[in-house]
């Protein structure tokens, strides 16, 4: 099951060599690479596993590599466990490849709410971003309406907003605030 990895309540969303480094060495079990390449992706996600967490890529950002089927299946054979998108046909040929899909949505007003909503009942992810992480009421929303794991991502800066979010029926909390990979909530 999805979920049964989902055991830290933050991500590492990374997007610098020295954010990769600190990420491999924190308390976090989710690693999102946000920026990642053909020529560096499959040393990345070794690493990835050797520290004993689970590796994202975020397709949409991944230089060098197809945002179609050929490119999941190259993710896949380089042994990324996830994907990360906001593409709907992204979202639903990972699966072919059992990659465990997170879609990502922006909420910038009401109609993004309702948009959003009818992608996921088409695609289907795994997993579902609500960005930016810290639109609490719009997490407590999405929570009462599908019924699957939630990650609130974007300008999570404080311990405050991670509690925040995980109060609202966030699941799992994605910072690139370095500080808050370690933090107890």
């Amino acid at each position: 099951m999805v979920v049964d990895f989902m055991k830290k309540p933050i991500a590492a969303a990374i997007r610098t060599e020295r954010d990769f480094s600190t990420a491999l060495k924190s308390d976090v079990d989710m690693v999102f690479l946000l920026h990642s390449n053909i020529m560096t992706v499959n040393q990345c996600i070794k690493e990835i596993h050797s520290a004993g967490k689970k590796a994202f890529i975020h397709v949409d950002f991944a230089e060098g590599i197809g945002k179609d089927r050929f490119g999941l299946e190259f993710l896949s054979k380089q042994g990324a466990d996830g994907v990360l998108t906001t593409r709907t046909n992204i979202i639903k040929a990972a699966k072919e490849f059992n990659l465990i899909t997170v879609q990502r949505f922006f909420m910038i007003d009401s109609h993004s709410v309702g948009t959003s909503i009818e992608s996921i009942k088409i695609s289907k992810p795994d997993i579902i971003e609500i960005m930016p992480g810290i639109i609490t009421k719009k997490i407590k929303e999405f929570s009462e309406k599908v019924d699957m794991p939630i990650i609130a991502g974007g300008i999570v800066e404080t311990i405050e907003e991670v509690r925040a979010a995980l109060a609202a029926g966030a699941t799992v909390v994605s910072t690139g605030e370095a500080q808050l990979w370690n933090i107890t909530v």
